[in-house]
């Protein structure tokens, strides 16, 4: 068992916090990297890129919202509690050097939680970072502290204008744009919408642009192709080959496609948990 060591809900409690004791996992991990955790023995795997890690401690930190039947599962773990199978670090570590102009880092929604080692790590590096986080509304916008620290200058943004600016992380993205010979390299997690989005701003300027894709995954190796994307044409596995690559050659309608196959499905095995979760507790 893989112990949970903290736990902490977050926006409103649709996000969970879980800091993992997983210390042969937390001495290699590199930011970008991810890894796949099971609740049980019957559970499904999930993909779940590390928040953070503490290779002293020996801990990872995972971040994710529940949106279905395995992450409401997952919520019900507590303190003391554990995964069955914590498996990593998985997929290709970011490719982080020094630019000789600005890293823009941005993040939407639990995409923050996969851009905040990023973008430490390209301020480690010796770049200026600008980071740019946005959310809904203010109660579900997480990490501002972790971000601030991680970066030189911290956009804040909600839809519904209850924090920092009133719109979205492309309105700030497209003010450094203006100015493009200033920007190197610009980095995006998050809703497949926004990453799509950011990549289109940034093409017609040439800046190099990342995105960490969220393909549908199941062994994480490579064997089953579940986790397949288009990028310039040809077929790349986010596990193996990502799960990072250039925005500008990724196939965002094929992703979006491939995310909403089982979506009947995913609803279904959420509303039959929640029906057998309200009878135990009834009983």
């Amino acid at each position: 068992m893989f112990e949970i060591v903290h736990r902490e809900e977050m926006a409103q409690g649709t996000v969970i916090m879980n800091v993992i004791r997983a210390p042969k996992i937390a001495a290699k991990a590199k930011p970008g990297q991810f890894v796949i955790v099971r609740a049980n023995e019957t559970g499904e795997r999930i993909p779940l890129t590390m928040a953070d890690t503490d290779p002293a401690a020996g801990t990872i930190t995972i971040i994710y919202q529940v949106v279905g039947k395995s992450t409401a599962l997952f919520k019900t773990l507590q303190v003391g509690q554990g995964y069955q199978d914590v498996v990593g670090p998985l997929g290709n570590p970011t490719h982080i050097e020094q630019y000789p102009g600005q890293v823009i880092c941005i993040g939407g929604g639990t995409g923050v939680a996969v851009v905040h080692p990023i973008t430490r790590g390209f301020k480690n590096a010796g770049n200026h970072v600008i980071a740019i986080i946005g959310a809904r509304t203010r109660d579900l916008l997480i990490l501002e502290d972790k971000m601030r620290a991680a970066s030189h200058e911290l956009h804040l943004c909600t839809d519904d204008g209850s924090y920092g600016h009133h719109g979205f992380v492309t309105d700030v993205l497209k003010q450094y744009l203006e100015t493009p010979e200033t920007v190197s390299m610009v980095v995006a997690a998050g809703p497949v919408p926004m990453m799509k989005l950011v990549a289109a701003m940034t093409k017609p300027y040439g800046i190099p642009t990342m995105v960490s894709l969220n393909a549908i995954m199941i062994d994480g190796t490579g064997m089953c192709g579940g986790c397949r994307v288009s990028v310039g044409g040809t077929n790349r596995f986010t596990c193996v080959d990502g799960p990072e690559f250039d925005g500008h050659q990724v196939d965002f309608e094929g992703l979006l496609q491939r995310l909403a196959a089982y979506r009947d499905q995913e609803q279904h095995a959420m509303e039959e948990f929640t029906h057998t979760c309200k009878i135990r507790t009834l009983t």
